[in-house]
């Protein structure tokens, strides 16, 4: 491990847990510069409808002029108009504004990859002068008079912001309305709303997986990033806290947020964070992290002799019964470390479970993330409890839970970020992981991909996680497996029409969360 990156983090944790607020250091940083490796010649079968290609192969279009923007907007609202309904990923589209920045990124060239890019936005990124909600009865008529630093920057790029999505009303839960009736749908069972679309940013996943926009933003505090990405077939990267701002972003947690991208492949989802990430002088969390180093090149896949391997040697840690079991999920990640272990360059290692982990990373510690949820928010816990709408109950918690229950768990957190990296990392370079909370709760780098789909077609996913500021590690592997699988190019069907649903007497019911329910997803 990077000492380095390792003192930076640990002292960056620190700082946090106690609340402390580093002065800003540096400039706004401009447009990162990319390499020719951002640009991916397409697949002759995605040349037949620009909303098939990817992120990478858009933007190689578009700089060989075989492709305008505005073309590939109007393809990307064609099918807004035709599946909106029924899919529900957006709360505002931008159509005209969309068209006038296709038509203006149409007359320029040079920008990069992102350039004529057609983006979606979740609901608690200010947008100058465009609604934002995050989806909460707070916010209803909320216009920010400036763009979310991760925005900016994003437009900075050329990128053009298409709409924002739906999500979980202050991000807690999976897309619904402020009173819990279930909105958003995922892309591969969009007549089942039941069928669980994965976190808070399922807005963004499901309007990528549906094809309505090329990749989108998203935010993860328990795993809001990488469960949409597993459950819509999607690679979603979670930076390492600090490494995109957070500045314009509605908070739900204080030093458990993070800005990331949700996106078709590793390439795509690179582009993204090398465009979102960087310091901001607006954001004390952003200030002395190492650089964001070369994520492009991460991202793209390594050949030797016409075959993959991995870009650096590379140890994959598996926890103790990673892939036990009979059950589809445990079948293809038997799967995919097979199909990872053949890579030249990677080896498999079994790793242990820290010591105390059931402990560290149980209820007692984690709920006290819950006051720093509550804390920007007194003024409206002691003015009407109506605001919060179904997930008022977690808001509650976070008031009245102790001083001291808070400071023992911040305590423990440290006491967990030094055995993650002592005892796990000291083994490995990367781990995989049976699910993203723990690393939440660090702070720390994870990927979340697809692996495989159940019997009944539904998406599985797997999710790894890094060592402090190795976003590059994370994706150099994702791309090597991506190279030699194919799950990531798998598209879901076209939905029914919300029109052709009613007329067949089959429009579903979207449900209502109870209150158990609620409080449940926010775990």
């Amino acid at each position: 491990m990077n000492p380095l990156a390792r003192r930076t983090f640990l002292a960056h944790s620190t700082a946090l847990a106690a609340g402390a607020v580093l002065a800003p250091t540096a400039a706004l940083a401009g447009p990162p510069s990319f390499s020719d490796d951002a640009y991916t010649k397409p697949r002759p079968e995605a040349l037949a409808d620009p909303t098939e290609l990817t992120l990478a192969e858009a933007a190689w279009m578009i700089r060989n002029r075989k492709l305008s923007p505005t073309e590939l907007v109007e393809a990307y609202l064609a099918r807004i108009a035709a599946y909106e309904s029924t899919y529900q990923a957006f709360n505002t589209v931008l159509a005209d504004e969309a068209r006038a920045a296709a038509k203006a990124a149409g007359r320029r060239t040079g920008r990069g990859p992102l350039h004529g890019i057609p983006l979606a936005i979740k609901d608690n990124y200010y947008t100058a002068g465009v609604r934002t909600t995050a989806n909460s009865f707070l916010f209803q008529d909320f216009v920010p008079p400036y763009d979310a630093t991760a925005v900016a920057r994003l437009k900075a790029g050329g990128a053009i912001v298409l709409g924002k999505t739906q999500m979980g009303p202050l991000a807690t839960t999976r897309a619904t309305t402020p009173a819990g009736v279930i909105t958003t749908v995922n892309a591969w069972t969009p007549t089942v709303p039941g069928t669980d679309p994965g976190g808070s940013s399922t807005g963004t996943a499901t309007s990528v997986a549906g094809r309505m926009a090329a990749s989108g933003t998203g935010t993860q505090t328990g795993g809001s990033i990488t469960a949409p990405s597993n459950a819509q077939n999607l690679t979603g990267l979670k930076p390492t806290m600090g490494r995109v701002s957070l500045h314009g972003i509605i908070p739900l947690s204080y030093t458990r947020d993070h800005p990331g991208p949700l996106a078709r492949d590793a390439k795509d989802a690179a582009i993204m964070l090398a465009a979102m990430a960087g310091e901001d002088p607006s954001d004390p969390r952003t200030q002395g992290l190492p650089a964001v180093p070369d994520l492009v090149r991460a991202a793209t896949p390594v050949r030797a002799g016409g075959k993959v391997r991995a870009r650096w040697n590379t140890r994959v840690g598996v926890l103790p019964g990673y892939a036990d079991g009979t059950s589809a999920t445990a079948e293809a990640r038997r799967a995919f470390l097979a199909t990872v272990d053949a890579i030249p360059g990677v080896s498999l290692v079994d790793v242990p479970v820290p010591d105390e982990w059931d402990l560290l990373t149980g209820g007692a510690f984690n709920n006290v993330r819950l006051p720093e949820r509550s804390e920007p928010f007194m003024p409206y816990l002691r003015t009407d409890l109506r605001g919060f709408g179904v997930s008022v109950t977690g808001w509650l918690q976070g008031a009245l839970l102790g001083a001291n229950e808070f400071l023992t768990g911040q305590r423990a957190k440290l006491l967990l970020i030094e055995r993650v990296l002592d005892q796990v990392f000291a083994k490995c370079d990367v781990v995989v992981q049976t699910g993203p909370v723990p690393f939440d709760i660090l702070g720390l780098p994870e990927i979340g991909f697809p692996i495989g789909f159940t019997a009944t077609g539904v998406p599985i996913g797997a999710i790894l996680g890094g060592q402090p500021y190795a976003e590059d590690r994370l994706l150099s592997v994702v791309a090597a497996y991506q190279a030699v699988s194919d799950w990531h190019w798998r598209r879901p069907p076209n939905p029914p029409a919300a029109t052709a649903l009613r007329a067949a007497g089959v429009a579903p019911d979207r449900g209502r969360l109870t209150a158990e329910e609620v409080v449940e997803q926010m775990q």
